[in-house]
C-alpha cells in the first residue's frame, strides 16, 4: 500500500533485485497511485525475467543454450540489446559474459548465500582489494587470463516476445537494474511535480525534488564501518545516515549509480575476489579504487559507465572520465576523492 508522507509526498517501498526499491512522488496527482502500480510492476517484471538466480527465469533458460535463438519476453530482449550497445560503447569493458568467471568463483547463488565474511577498514593492495584480504598466491579458482572475442548478440525486432541469441551465458544484474529504474521512472513521469526511483542506490531523479531545487544524494563512503543506504532528499547531517557521505550531490532530471566493492566481495579458494570482473583478464578489476559514481541522463547508462570507469582502475579513471565527458567521482582504495570537471557542478559538499 502507498502511504502519504507529510502532505505533499507519496512513497512506496518494496523488495526486488536484492534491494529495497523506493518510489516517490512529490505533490502527487490523482493518477499517482496507478502510476506507482505500473512502476512497481515494471521492476518486478524485470527482476523475474532477467535474474540468473532462478532456474526457471527467461534468462536462465536462455543461458543453458546461448548459441541458439530463444523466444524471450520483450524486457529480456531489450536488456540484451542495451547490454550489447554498452559493450560496444565501452570498448568491451562492459561485458556481461563474465558470468563464467563469477561461477568459477562460487557466485552461483544470491550474494547473501555466497558471503561467509567481510572485512572493512584495510589499506588497498594491487588489485584494489584490502591487502589483509589477499595472500601472495593466486586464487585457485581464478582462470588464467584469456582474451574474449567481440560480442554482438542478435535480437530480432518486434513487439511482445522476441527472438534472441546471446552467444554466451550472461549476467545482466547491473544493467537490468538500471533499466528497471529507467522504465519505472517513465511510468511515474507526469504523476506529480517530481519523482524518484531508487533501486538499492541506482537512481532516477525527476524534477526538483521536495524543495524544488534538486534532489540531494549522499554518495556513501566505501571505507565507512557502517555504510548507510543512499537516501536522496536528506543531507549529510541527517540522523538516518550514521556515517557521513563522501559527497553530497544536487541533481535534477538525472540518473545516478555507484559501482563499489564495499559490499560484494567474498573469499574464493583462499583468496578474495569481488563482483566487478575485468573481462580483459578474468580477474577482479578496479586496481586502486574503492568506488566510482556516475551521473547521467539515463540511469542504465549511469550504471554502465560507473562500472566501466571502475574497471580502468585508479591510474586511468580521471583520464577516461574526461575523455568521455562523464560526470564522475571516485574514491581510491586509500580514501582519496576525485571527480571529473563534468561532475563538479553537481557537488554541494565533499568530505575532503
Amino acid at each position: 500500500m502507498s502511504t502519504a508522507v507529510a502532505r505533499t509526498e507519496l512513497v512506496r517501498t518494496f523488495r526486488s533485485m536484492a534491494s529495497t526499491v523506493e518510489l516517490r512522488v512529490v505533490d502527487p496527482s490523482p493518477a499517482a497511485d496507478a502510476a506507482m502500480d505500473r512502476a512497481e510492476a515494471v521492476v518486478l517484471e524485470v527482476a523475474r525475467r532477467c535474474t540468473r538466480f532462478d532456474d526457471d527465469s527467461a534468462l536462465s533458460r536462455m543461458n543453458r543454450d546461448p548459441g541458439s535463438f530463444h523466444l524471450v519476453p520483450a524486457v529480456l530482449a531489450d536488456a540484451i540489446e542495451e547490454a550489447g550497445r554498452a559493450h560496444r560503447a565501452s570498448d568491451g569493458l562492459f561485458d556481461p559474459r563474465v558470468l563464467d568467471t563469477l561461477l568459477e568463483w562460487g557466485y552461483d547463488r544470491t550474494f547473501a548465500d555466497v558471503v561467509a565474511q567481510t572485512t572493512t577498514g584495510a589499506a588497498a593492495g594491487p588489485t584494489g582489494l584490502p591487502v589483509d584480504l589477499l595472500d601472495e598466491t593466486p586464487v585457485e579458482s581464478v582462470p588464467a587470463p584469456r582474451p574474449r572475442p567481440a560480442w554482438d548478440p542478435v535480437v530480432l525486432p518486434g513487439n511482445g516476445r522476441r527472438m534472441a541469441r546471446p552467444g554466451a551465458a550472461l549476467d545482466l544484474g547491473g544493467i537490468a537494474k538500471g533499466l528497471a529504474v529507467r522504465w519505472a521512472a517513465a511510468e511515474l513521469a507526469g504523476s506529480g511535480a517530481s519523482v524518484l526511483v531508487d533501486a538499492g542506490g541506482d537512481l532516477m531523479l525527476g524534477g526538483g525534488g521536495p524543495d524544488g531545487t534538486g534532489w540531494r544524494v549522499g554518495v556513501e563512503d566505501p571505507h565507512a564501518e557502517d555504510v548507510a543506504t543512499t537516501d536522496p532528499g536528506v543531507d549529510e547531517a541527517s540522523p538516518s545516515s550514521p556515517e557521513p557521505p563522501v559527497l553530497v550531490l544536487e541533481l535534477t532530471d538525472l540518473g545516478c549509480a555507484t559501482s563499489s566493492v564495499r559490499r560484494r566481495r567474498w573469499r574464493s579458494a583462499g583468496g578474495w575476489v569481488h563482483h566487478l570482473v575485468d573481462p580483459r583478464t578474468s580477474l577482479p578489476g578496479g586496481a586502486g579504487l574503492a568506488s566510482v559514481t556516475v551521473v547521467h541522463a539515463d540511469p542504465a547508462w549511469a550504471e554502465v559507465w560507473s562500472k566501466t570507469l571502475f574497471l580502468v582502475g585508479e591510474d586511468d579513471v580521471a583520464r577516461e572520465a574526461e575523455r568521455r565527458g562523464l560526470a564522475a567521482a571516485w574514491v581510491s582504495a586509500d580514501g582519496r576523492i576525485g571527480s571529473s570537471a563534468a561532475m563538479d557542478p553537481y557537488v554541494l559538499w565533499r568530505a575532503r
